[in-house]
């Protein structure tokens, strides 16, 4: 019994050892009787130990082998949650508080750790909430998508708001604060935004040989008309309203029918509304006095929607709105496919004849023209399209034709537009002035005469009457009518080209101061740049005096060659004279009073005429070497014969682009003289006179012997290589 409780008390002391190692026991070598009663629990608690982490490492490794938990995932969330607590220990809980209450709390950890989500509580309702003002869902997407539309082209780069009507601007709001729901009509703005571009200052029509030609001209001028001659029209001037990209019209049946466009029918209390703002507007400015004679007459808006056009007018505002916005490539595009949606739809075709209009003029192409010359005409021939839609149409098709040189085919396209709205007369006198344009003066003559029997106070008709009789030398009975037509104030009447032809027959009439008061008038309006300086087809800018020097040209060498030439030159301008073969041709610009006057031109806008310098070589050959005369556009190189007893009216030339020098050949000891403005000279042989012919001149032939000359025009010094080879010819 004492060896087995000797064995039990050393197996106790070596137990209490091995725990000793561990720190759960004292070191000490005698054992009391508490510490052997504990030595059984702590060998289980040990035990189980040794169990569970061998549980865990078998666990581990089976997680790992297994891919039982995505490490990723968790080291992600780790690293979130270092940063947000970071965050938190920064005093930034604001941005952690998901549940609004003011602090960052239990539920807000909650959140952050992804396992629950955010849950704000309701906001009050806001002043225009309550009110009911604040817009819905679905109308905030019609606003943004209304905005986006009304944006302006990126390329202007201009403030949307200044680059609109004002009162568009004021419509568009009242319509986004009031009306947020209410259709954007297009159709009622087009011509708010870009108008078509003037035909010319965009592209140049077809040539008598059939060419394109393209050249930008740096003037402005009027149609070519010289003294006397055929009228031609030229495009009135129209109001910029954006730059361009953008665009101007010559078409003012266009410009009024797309500016007026048909709108949404007003409702009863609009029109009341008014009425009686009408009403009060007009008591108030008669009770003050102050009612003008003659109001602004609100123009009827044309009707360019016939009834099925109505139910697809969304589609059609939308491809509108490119047109309008100068996009005009995807104009072209968006009316393309709604002409093949809707073939029978006038209003879709002449938006696409419009967008082809524009592209032609972006890419100054005769053949995009002509594509929207036929399509004008298409749209004019459907269905069910209205007289509005038809004539402007028609009009612009004319115009467009007229443009390319079609003169022809807008003769026949106005005769179709005065047939079918014979009471018209704007349209019967463009046709008048169509006729004009081919030289039939009495075509022309025979329109206006239908004109003025029923409406004898037409302006419009009036100025070209009056022009038709002077060109018939009804000199005397012109003057009437092109006075009235001026005085009437007519649109199309305040034209450089009437003042011109008035004053001139005045003075043929001998009413000089009355002549020279409508050239002060035509001067004062802007036509003229003097009473004395009356040419049309000007260049701003360019020196103006009436006699120059050949230092003050700059051409003392074509001047030294002349005059020391001058008799070369005379003897084969005597020798083309001797032959007696009407190589002479008489003056045909009805400039003369009396007498005889004959020219022989080597040279006319710039190129030789005829074979007329094989009787007169070696003149040609010096003048060859003088670019500034021979390549002059704008004037003439010739012979010119004067028998006595002629005299020339006073007159101007048709440009301030040239000047024109006089070599004398033969020339009488007296009675031969030119007057410029109110300076008279005489011409002597072998000698160079340089005057600017567009200032008014007269020429006197009181010799006894013919009077012979040798004429050279030259370009202005001032004009500058560009001008001088872009400048169109006269």
């Amino acid at each position: 019994m004492t060896q087995r409780r000797n064995s039990k008390s050393q197996g106790k002391r070596d137990v209490k050892s091995s725990f000793s190692k561990n720190g759960r026991s004292s070191e000490s070598g005698d054992a009391s009787p508490g510490a052997g009663q504990s030595s059984g629990p702590a060998r289980s608690w040990f035990s189980l130990v040794v169990v569970l982490a061998l549980i865990g490492l078998w666990s581990s490794m089976a997680v790992v082998y297994f891919d039982v938990v995505d490490y990723d995932s968790v080291l992600a969330r780790a690293k979130e949650f270092r940063q947000n607590f970071t965050n938190v220990l920064q005093g930034k809980l604001s941005a952690y508080d998901s549940d609004g209450d003011g602090d960052f709390d239990l539920e807000d950890a909650k959140v952050l750790l992804g396992l629950k989500s955010a849950e704000r509580p309701a906001e009050p309702p806001t002043p225009e909430e309550q009110t009911g003002s604040r817009p819905t869902e679905a109308t905030e997407t019609e606003l943004e998508m209304k905005l986006q539309r009304e944006e302006p082209a990126e390329s202007h780069g201009t403030d949307p708001i200044q680059s609109r009507d004002p009162e568009m601007v004021q419509s568009h709001d009242q319509q986004t604060q009031e009306e947020p729901e209410s259709q954007n009509d297009v159709e009622s703005d087009i011509q708010d935004a870009v108008a078509l571009p003037d035909p010319e200052d965009s592209f140049i029509p077809d040539n008598n040989r059939g060419e394109s030609v393209f050249s930008h001209v740096s003037e402005d001028k009027p149609a070519p008309i010289d003294s006397t001659g055929v009228l031609v029209k030229e495009p009135e001037p129209q109001e910029t309203v954006l730059e361009s990209g953008q665009y101007l019209t010559s078409s003012k049946v266009t410009q009024e029918a797309e500016a007026t466009e048909e709108r949404e029918p007003k409702t009863e209390a609009e029109t009341q509304s008014e009425r009686t703002e009408q009403t009060e507007e007009t008591t108030a400015s008669q009770s003050d006095g102050t009612l003008q004679e003659k109001e602004k007459v609100k123009k009827k808006k044309p009707k360019l929607l016939n009834k099925f056009d109505k139910s697809i007018k969304t589609e059609i505002d939308a491809a509108e709105k490119l047109r309008k916005k100068g996009k005009v490539e995807e104009a072209l595009q968006a009316f393309e496919a709604l002409v093949q949606k809707y073939p029978q739809s006038p209003r879709v075709r002449y938006g696409k004849a419009q967008s082809e209009d524009d592209v032609a003029e972006k890419r100054r192409s005769n053949e995009m023209l002509q594509r929207a010359i036929n399509t004008y005409r298409e749209a004019s021939e459907l269905p069910d399209v209205t007289p509005d839609l038809l004539k402007a149409a028609l009009k612009r098709r004319a115009e467009r034709q007229q443009f390319l040189g079609r003169t022809r085919g807008s003769l026949m396209t106005l005769e179709r537009l005065v047939e079918i709205f014979p009471e018209d007369y704007s349209l019967k006198n463009e046709l008048g002035v169509s006729h004009l344009l081919l030289g039939d003066n009495k075509g022309a003559k025979a329109v206006y005469e239908q004109v003025l029997s029923v409406a004898p106070d037409n302006g419009f008709a009036k100025v070209h009457y009056g022009f038709i009789l002077k060109s018939e030398n009804l000199i005397a009975e012109s003057i009437p009518y092109l006075q009235e037509g001026l005085e009437s104030g007519d649109p199309g009447t305040d034209d450089g080209r009437f003042y011109f032809h008035l004053g001139d027959a005045l003075q043929r009439v001998g009413l000089r101061e009355e002549a020279h008061r409508w050239y002060e008038r035509g001067h004062q309006k802007g036509h003229f740049s003097s009473v004395w300086q009356r040419s049309l087809y000007n260049v701003e800018g360019l020196k103006a005096q009436p006699w120059w020097t050949p230092r003050e040209t700059g051409y003392t060498d074509l001047v030294k060659t002349l005059e020391r030439n001058w008799k070369t030159i005379r003897d084969e301008a005597l020798a083309v004279m001797d032959q007696k073969s009407g190589l002479f041709l008489p003056e045909e610009e009805n400039l003369r009073e009396t007498g005889e006057w004959g020219q022989y031109t080597l040279w006319q806008q710039g190129r030789k005429t005829g074979n007329a310098c094989q009787n007169v070589p070696k003149t040609c050959g010096l003048m060859e070497k003088f670019p500034e005369a021979t390549g002059c556009k704008r004037g003439q190189i010739k012979f010119s014969v004067m028998h006595p007893g002629t005299h020339v009216w006073p007159h101007t030339g048709p440009t301030n682009c040239r000047l024109r020098l006089h070599l004398g050949l033969v020339i009488p000891k007296t009675g031969c003289r030119i007057r410029c403005t109110d300076s008279i000279r005489e011409w002597e042989e072998g000698k160079v006179l340089i005057f600017d012919d567009s200032f008014e001149h007269e020429v006197w032939q009181d010799a006894d012997s013919f009077r012979l000359i040798f004429i050279i025009d030259v370009w202005h010094p001032e004009l500058t290589p560009y001008q001088r080879q872009t400048l169109s010819p006269i």
